[in-house]
């Protein structure tokens, strides 16, 4: 009995990556498609965000698998395989970075809007701010406190969830609406690209790219099979309980656009939608939901920031700190913010761009994953292979049918 209590804490001891990983799927972009997807459609899109995160659950297995068993991360991974073609390299460099910089956009407006709501703080100047902390978080983790700057993280996670569910124990969801929002449905262009963007929200390219290298940070290469064995098994546990609180929160979010926000005029904003909660539920709560959006910004900030030093690092060989990377990489958010552009709709957009980087990424984790030469005994299974596949082209097929839609008018 002993034994088994203290087998079972040294495995609750490997816990970790994939909770920091998993905060790119409570971003404020999340905030933004969901609110939109229960304001807009009330509880038609819960299926999306069911099979968006069964489908982030196995990409973000795969990719802790692979960075524990190569002691490579995907990018790193990517440039041993193109190694003879420099121009491949860079190409899927740039691309890359494209993701990061969308990512780092959505991140860093999603703070100052909290900021703007909670303080009246100009939205550049949140912006900056936002940016600030997340560089301090960053130096945490840059100076070697990993399991630090997990617990920090966590923490905000939990501060997001909090901050977010407050509104359900005034208005709880209808269960009959849930499930009927489990039957697979669109109902115009508009549906599309909430779920489009939904999908590029929750199965995010960079924390696909992030979780290989968040792995091997925190654990290093294994030094005997069964120690190898016992990461491997426990990431899935790992991955499992990072799905299940983003899939939850995720859900709550649109729960709380169906039940507060559908029907009536929010403006088409996270502002709009914030003072519908408050006209709605009180002040506390709308004070709440702020307080969880600066939260879900300043932690998804910094991770995104960690993960663009990963693709840098990887596919060009050279290592830029986080904190400084950071610093560059807030002024073409601050841009945005300061040109005008409804800060939502910013937001919305910055996912949907997320999800064409979504092949980029699951293709090549697939790919390598699926290769004995390079997993050995770990090498996916047939279905887990075909599974792996059919969603990245059913991804990529969604969206050429959203470009289409758009070439349309």
């Amino acid at each position: 009995m002993l034994s088994t209590i203290k087998r079972k804490s040294r495995s609750l001891t490997l816990l970790g990556p994939a909770i920091v990983a998993g905060v790119a799927y409570l971003d404020p972009g999340n905030v933004a498609t969901n609110l939109g997807a229960g304001a807009g459609y009330g509880y038609m899109l819960v299926w999306v965000i069911v099979a968006a995160n069964l489908a982030a659950w196995l990409v973000q297995y795969l990719s802790s698998k692979l960075g524990l068993v190569t002691g490579m991360s995907i990018p790193s991974m990517i440039a041993y395989r193109f190694e003879k073609r420099p121009a491949a390299r860079v190409a899927f460099w740039i691309q890359a970075e494209f993701v990061a910089m969308a990512t780092d956009i959505a991140e860093i407006i999603g703070g100052a809007i909290a900021l703007n709501l909670i303080f009246g703080l100009p939205l550049v100047l949140g912006g900056i701010i936002t940016g600030v902390v997340s560089m301090g978080l960053l130096a945490i983790q840059g100076r070697g406190y990993v399991r630090t700057f997990e617990f920090v993280i966590f923490g905000l996670v939990l501060i997001t969830g909090a901050g977010f569910v407050a509104g359900l124990f005034i208005t709880p969801p209808s269960p009959d609406a849930i499930v009927g929002g489990l039957v697979p449905t669109f109902s115009d262009e508009g549906s599309v690209l909430l779920a489009v963007g939904i999908l590029g929200a929750t199965i995010m390219p960079h924390a696909i790219y992030a979780h290989s290298s968040l792995s091997l940070d925190r654990f290093g290469l294994a030094d005997s099979h069964s120690r190898l064995r016992q990461l491997v098994r426990a990431t899935r546990w790992d991955v499992a309980l990072a799905m299940l609180i983003a899939g939850s929160i995720n859900l709550i979010l649109l729960g709380v656009g169906a039940e507060t926000l559908f029907g009536k005029h929010v403006g088409d904003s996270i502002p709009g939608a914030y003072a519908s909660i408050d006209n709605a539920l009180g002040h506390s709560i709308a004070v709440l939901f702020g307080i969880a959006l600066l939260a879900s910004g300043l932690a998804s900030s910094s991770v995104g920031t960690y993960a663009g030093s990963v693709i840098m690092h990887g596919l060009l060989n050279r290592k830029v700190s986080p904190v400084v990377r950071r610093a560059v990489t807030v002024i073409p958010a601050l841009l945005v913010i300061a040109s005008g552009i409804s800060p939502t709709q910013a937001l919305v957009y910055s996912q949907v761009a997320l999800s064409f980087g979504i092949p980029f990424a699951v293709f090549p984790l697939v790919r390598f994953t699926s290769d004995k030469s390079i997993m050995g005994k770990y090498a996916n299974r047939a279905l887990t292979r075909v599974l792996g596949y059919a969603l990245a082209c059913a991804l990529t097929l969604l969206n050429v049918y959203l470009i289409a839609l758009n070439l349309a008018g």
